[in-house]
């Protein structure tokens, strides 16, 4: 997956493994379902949700594997370099080395499967190690709970609760209900991510 990015706001999106990154970006440039498979590494596409806005998005792997990597994508120097090459050693493990130009990140996105409780705990230790990062100060967040459409998901309150966002009111978040499978709400959050970076 990846279209042609230009100049516009770049967004990281990141989340747990299997909380729904890569269906919810394939749906977003494609507009249909299709089936993905575990990120190792990114995918990125260029959004345009709506006509006077477009919007850069690198959705990256969230195994907890990928997870020590996510520091290389959060750098605000205004462009930073990751190296790319796989290679299979002799015990068949892969090596992952990142070199690729990008801007600096101008909002994070952060995806939570709202029908998992069990690793809430998790995500919030996750989302939080990402937010200390220094480079990340000012950075809006959304979160957005995806898999609204299945029984028994969290309410936004829970999540909000569960991921103790009330603690950062130094940054601006919003949590946004959505469902990648059935495309429910993806276009609004995404213009809402917009809307927070003007505002930032």
């Amino acid at each position: 997956m990846g279209q042609n990015h230009s100049s516009s706001p770049q967004v990281i999106l990141m989340g747990l493994d299997s909380s729904g990154k890569s269906t919810l970006l394939a749906r977003l440039l494609t507009g249909e379902v299709m089936e993905t498979s575990p990120t190792i590494g990114f995918n990125v596409g260029t959004l345009d949700p709506d006509k006077k806005m477009s919007l850069t998005v690198w959705d990256i792997g969230g195994q907890q594997s990928m997870r020590q990597n996510w520091r290389y994508f959060l750098d605000d120097s205004g462009s930073w370099f990751l190296f790319f090459r796989y290679f299979l050693d002799d015990s068949g493990s892969w090596f992952l080395f990142f070199r690729y130009f990008l801007d600096d990140c101008k909002a994070l996105v952060f995806v939570v499967d709202s029908s998992d409780r069990s690793r809430m705990p998790e995500a919030q230790k996750a989302l939080k190690k990402v937010l200390k990062d220094e480079r990340l100060r000012g950075v809006p967040l959304m979160v957005l709970a995806n898999k609204k459409d299945l029984p028994n998901s969290m309410t936004i309150r829970e999540i909000s609760n569960q991921l103790d966002l009330p603690n950062h009111s130094e940054r601006l978040w919003e949590v946004q209900a959505c469902s990648a499978l059935k495309g429910l709400g993806l276009k609004q959050a995404f213009i809402s991510v917009h809307k927070l970076i003007k505002k930032s």
